[in-house]
């Protein structure tokens, strides 16, 4: 679902004898959830900090059999109560993250004289739309950056990197075609690499917890010392990802394209450039060379001898599952990205398409 559709469902009672009621309410829900403990030392004893936030995108109420004071019986057999909620003009993508959720739900709620209210609940995926078919989406991002290599107090020349890519916004299963020039002035060979970084960003407090996780990654040749390096549109497919959540107060998703060179005896060179991650693909009139990128001017003068014909995409053994370390600019395995790959939007994101709503159900007997 997304933001401003109807969401349509059932409440079915399958009874095997009569059923003395009060009330049939079923509830629309919507929340996002942030927590997290941190611990400090006061003295010989250990303080621990508790954060917390909440932000409520979605509650609704509809009353199938309301509350009247009477009560109502229901003989055996098969019931069905449809239902139908409106959903709100703004929403964030439902998501699983370490320190927090975004999280959707009907639950239903059955009273009757002199028993325990029966509830039964279920979730549901709400993918909130971001076509990147935008001017600032469609943009040109590009960047440049040197470090000067030293070692023992020495200087051993210096390295520079500078990198464009065709636009901000993409969509799963995309290729990012990378323009890049390398320059190696060091005594040393270096070794150039590209990331696809995942931050994710968790606010409670006025205090920010961020965890990064790097998507995927390809590594380039080794440029000797006193070389130059040119990727003329070195391919980089995206994978199976969330999409960018940008529109709640309290978790935000965000992706960067990261372009690092591995200089030995220092720390990387590193060259980040903004990424959105959309669901709404490039329409097919789109191209690198459309009236809207156009717009945009980009002081890149040394790629205007370069072809844009992006190379073939990398092997998959150039993706090499590792532990999660942004330094190393590795893939993390399944296992690692955890709650990342894991939650009720991830089926969507395999299949690239709404699913059907489900049946609400549940078998209650009589008192």
């Amino acid at each position: 679902y997304g933001s401003g559709e109807l969401l349509h469902g059932r409440v079915q009672l399958e009874l095997r004898g009569a059923l003395r009621l009060r009330a049939l309410e079923v509830y629309a829900c919507g929340h996002a959830t942030v927590h997290w403990l941190e611990s400090r030392s006061v003295g010989l004893n250990t303080v621990y900090c508790d954060y917390t936030a909440n932000q409520t995108f979605l509650y609704r109420r509809c009353q199938l059999i309301p509350d009247n004071g009477e009560v109502t019986v229901l003989q055996a057999g098969r019931h069905e109560f449809p239902f139908t909620f409106q959903l709100p003009e703004t929403l964030a993508t439902s998501f699983e993250g370490k320190h927090g959720s975004v999280r959707y739900w009907v639950k239903a709620k059955l009273h009757r004289p002199w028993s325990t209210v029966k509830k039964v609940k279920k979730e549901f995926t709400v993918i909130e739309p971001i076509d990147i078919n935008t001017p600032a989406l469609l943009a040109p991002q590009a960047g440049a950056k040197e470090k000067l290599a030293r070692a023992w107090y020495c200087n051993r020349g210096q390295v520079s990197v500078t990198a464009k890519i065709d636009r901000k916004g993409y969509t799963p299963g995309e290729v990012i075609p990378i323009f890049a020039e390398i320059d190696n002035c060091t005594s040393r060979a270096v070794v150039p690499k590209a990331a696809i970084i995942q931050t994710q960003t968790f606010i409670a407090r006025g205090t920010k917890k961020q965890k990064k996780s790097v998507v995927t990654s390809i590594v380039g040749d080794s440029i000797a010392a006193g070389k130059r390096e040119v990727w003329h549109g070195r391919a980089l497919k995206i994978p199976p990802v969330g999409p960018s959540i940008l529109q709640c107060r309290i978790i935000q998703v965000e992706y960067s394209l990261k372009v690092c060179v591995d200089i030995p005896g220092t720390s990387k060179l590193l060259l980040e450039l903004p990424l959105v991650i959309g669901t709404i693909p490039l329409h097919p009139f789109g191209s690198r060379t459309s009236s809207v990128s156009s717009q945009y001017s980009v002081n890149l003068d040394w790629l205007s001898t370069i072809p844009e014909q992006p190379e073939a995409p990398p092997e998959y053994s150039a993706v090499v599952s590792g532990p999660e370390a942004e330094q190393s600019l590795a893939p993390p395995c399944r296992s690692e990205l955890g709650g990342i790959l894991e939650g009720p939007f991830f089926a969507y994101i395999q299949e690239f398409r709404f699913r059907p709503p489900p049946l609400y159900s549940e078998v209650t007997n009589p008192p």
